[in-house]
């Protein structure tokens, strides 16, 4: 039976999973995490491989003659040599479109958690806050509807139109900025120009692809022109955004708060000046991470290799 080797397991499954069903058609040997030093080792005489964060690069692809199939455990692949494999014959596959509502709901989590503040709250209720009140009812931050509030979208692929259409059902005006124009968007959905969507939303969230065009493109001058009053979401990229300039930002008070679940390097460095800015909500990439999608994310992987397996790869890419 052929071997395959999965690098860097934990993320996927903590233990909530099984990897047992792998066992039915491939001999496979499973590590939570898998340092760069032991890689070559750990991969020897695999037939296939599975990584998520692992890099894959062309010095370890030269050192593995039996590799002929790498699974990346995401959508993203930028950690595999694509070119390298290729030179090689070998077969990458990724996970397209597992997270769509999983993605989608945290967004709006984030959203909730600015505008409500249940959290804080709940919190201050526990400590007497309204059992020593002397109103039937109060509040310690200002409370925001979300009906009527413009809701601005870059990046209108799967997870951006699931957003948009959550936001649709709230009664949100929804401003979409898109690479491609899109054809026939539903009422009350509007493809502009980024500086407009940026300059007339009351929420940005980002939820485009990394390219190398696009690094840092939520910059000083594109925050400049949002409203005091807008919250910016990421749930795409940390590149994404020049983080210096959103710190400032936030402790200047140009935007009202950020709500993020990615940041250029992960983890952080202690230093990123976002940890400690003004009004920034910071998740540790769990957009993906419910259980629901982390399930479908292993099922799809196994489907992948199922394909490969019998001669009609699917979900190939480079």
């Amino acid at each position: 039976m052929e071997k395959l080797v999965v690098l860097d397991a934990y993320t996927l499954n903590p233990g909530d999973l099984s990897w047992k069903f792998f066992e039915d058609f491939c001999d496979i040997t499973v590590y939570d995490r898998t340092p760069m030093d032991m890689v070559l080792e750990r991969c020897a005489g695999a037939d296939f491989i599975f990584t998520n964060k692992v890099i894959i690069n062309a010095e370890v692809i030269q050192q593995l003659p039996k590799l002929k199939y790498i699974g990346v455990l995401a959508t993203g692949y930028n950690v595999v040599d694509i070119e390298a494999a290729n030179a090689r014959g070998i077969i990458v596959t990724n996970i397209p479109a597992y997270s769509t509502n999983s993605v989608a709901q945290l967004v709006f989590a984030h959203i909730f958690a600015h505008f409500n503040k249940v959290e804080m709250h709940s919190k201050h209720v526990a400590k007497g806050g309204w059992v020593n009140s002397i109103d039937f009812s109060y509040f310690l931050s200002p409370q925001t509807e979300l009906a009527g509030k413009t809701m601005g979208i870059v990046g209108y692929g799967k997870i951006g139109s699931k957003i948009a259409q959550i936001a649709l059902a709230f009664d949100m005006k929804v401003l979409i900025a898109n690479r491609s124009v899109k054809i026939g968007l539903p009422n009350g959905i509007e493809q502009v120009p980024l500086e407009k969507l940026f300059a007339q939303s009351d929420i940005v969230s980002i939820n485009c692809p990394l390219t190398d065009e696009n690094k840092g493109f939520v910059n000083r001058e594109l925050i400049s022109k949002m409203k005091s009053s807008a919250l910016l979401v990421n749930t795409g990229r940390g590149p994404l955004v020049n983080e210096p300039d959103l710190a400032e930002a936030l402790n200047n008070g140009t935007i009202a708060g950020a709500s993020l679940d990615v940041l250029s390097t992960e983890p952080p460095a202690a230093d990123n000046p976002l940890l400690k800015a003004k009004n920034c909500m910071i998740t540790p990439h769990i957009a993906w991470a419910t259980f629901e999608a982390r399930r479908r994310l292993m099922y799809i992987a196994a489907d992948n290799l199922k394909a490969f397996i019998k001669g009609k790869p699917v979900n190939v890419v480079g």
